[in-house]
């Protein structure tokens, strides 16, 4: 069996942790955050993903942050359908944060266009409330320390990290290999 990982943020960066693991027969994508802080790094998140979103089986979210979240209900709206896993209360921060999220863009989009500011007409929110309430409608919470099956013939167990609420180190079995991930 292969297996690959590769990191399309989080990596040179602190922000837009989304990390693909691909095995021979399930991809899934661990965090699925937006990217932060200067312009460059927040202009990556209106970039095409990396990988068509319809061929990733599971996401796996650590915790709540928006750089670890915030791109989830984008890329719902481009074609994921597959579950997304995380602690019952980054589920109950999820639903706090896209949605706030979701909300501020839409008053920026609106706002820029009310007052022409932006180069693009019209300038669009990167991913609306109803986006968000898509992507929130996917989430599938797990206990900590509960073993849950994903694709592939793999395996998840939450342990608890200290960082916020809810935050969880994910401990990913897949055939001979453990992989974990700390958020």
């Amino acid at each position: 069996m292969t297996i690959a990982l590769q990191s399309f943020g989080g990596a040179g960066t602190v922000t837009g942790s989304r990390h693909l693991l691909a095995a021979d027969n399930a991809k899934l994508l661990i965090d699925c955050g937006m990217f932060q802080g200067a312009k460059v790094l927040r202009e990556k998140n209106w970039a095409p993903f990396p990988i068509d979103p319809k061929t990733i089986d599971a996401v796996v979210l650590t915790h709540a942050h928006l750089d670890h979240s915030g791109y989830l209900p984008k890329l719902v709206r481009e074609g994921f359908e597959g579950p997304v896993f995380c602690t019952a209360a980054t589920a109950d921060l999820c639903e706090i944060l896209l949605k706030d999220s979701a909300h501020i863009a839409e008053k920026d989009a609106e706002h820029a266009n009310r007052k022409g500011y932006s180069r693009h007409k019209p300038a669009l929110p990167l991913y609306t409330m109803r986006d968000a309430e898509r992507a929130l409608a996917q989430l599938h919470p797990i206990a900590f320390g509960g073993e849950q099956a994903l694709p592939g013939g793999a395996s998840l167990r939450f342990m608890r990290a200290g960082h916020i609420l809810g935050a969880a180190i994910a401990e990913i079995r897949l055939q001979d290999r453990t992989l974990i991930f700390s958020g």
